[in-house]
Formats: structure tokens, sequence, C-alpha cells
């Protein structure tokens, strides 16, 4: 069982950065992969980023490669995604997710339950 809590999220300016975090439960943390996805309202949850179990390997949505990047830190339990240049498109409940074999869009055993961000323009 994994359990995860977010954190970071806010009210920003369109063009500011924001960093969310997510913490994870469980002694096997590093077993995982781990991902965040986003839903905006009246729209399906969407893929946005995720790193494998050992930190080498990230993969991004089209929509926000060159200005998300995330990371991770095994011995804190801690994911995080570091959101820069943000756009009038990005507000969202941001969730963290948590898989034990899956990476990208198709992560599913473990969620958080997730962080809001808004942009102002």
């Amino acid at each position: 069982q994994v359990q995860l809590v977010e954190s970071g999220g806010g009210l920003v300016q369109a063009g500011a950065s924001l960093r969310l975090s997510c913490a994870a439960s469980g002694r096997t943390f590093s077993m995982y992969n781990m991902g965040w996805f986003r839903q905006a309202p009246g729209k399906d949850r969407e893929f946005v980023a995720s790193v494998r179990r050992n930190g080498a390997l990230t993969s991004y949505a089209d929509s926000v490669k060159g200005r998300f990047t995330i990371s991770r830190d095994n011995a804190n339990n801690m994911v995080y995604l570091q959101m820069n240049s943000l756009k009038p498109e990005d507000p969202a409940v941001y969730y963290c997710a948590a898989d034990a074999f899956r990476v990208g869009e198709q992560m599913r055993d473990y969620w958080g339950q997730g962080t809001q961000v808004t942009v102002s323009s």
C-alpha cells in the first residue's frame, strides 16, 4: 500500500513558477514509478509527467515539455513537479500517482487527493 499526499498548489500569475510536492508513505517507495496527472473542470484527467523507480528516466506530455520537471528523492519518499512559465491552460487539480509497473498515461495503482493550481492572466 502507498499513500500519497500532495502539497504546493496555489494561485500564481501567468509566467510564474510553482513547485508541487508529493509525500509517499511506505518503505517501498523506491519500487514504484511515480507520476503527475492533472484534471481541469469538465475535462478528463490527463498525464503530465512520470519518473521511473531510480529517477533515471522521465517522460512528459507534449504540453509541458521544456517547462515542467519531475524529480524524486527516494531517501525521503518524495516526488516533485517543478512548473515554470505557467500558462493560462495549466490550471487544474494536480494528482500524484504511483504504479509498480506502468509509467506514463497507463499509471493507475495509487492516487493522491490532489492539489489545486490556479493561474491568473
